[in-house]
């Protein structure tokens, strides 16, 4: 079974990453060098964000 293609943009994934302090075991080791546990606290924070986002057009 192939690799599955990220959803999330490069942009996006450093940005969290960023926001969560791990964007230097990225820069150090790449993505595949990060935490399980860190790369599941990127996904609930980009659920969240996007969650934000649609709160956000349908309030207008």
């Amino acid at each position: 079974m192939g690799r599955r293609r990220g959803i999330m943009s490069e942009r996006t994934k450093v940005e969290l990453a960023k926001e969560l302090g791990f964007y230097d075991v990225v820069e150090q080791s790449g993505w595949g060098g990060i935490k399980s546990r860190d790369a599941g606290n990127m996904v609930k924070l980009a659920v969240r964000h996007a969650e934000e986002q649609l709160a956000q057009r349908t309030q207008k």
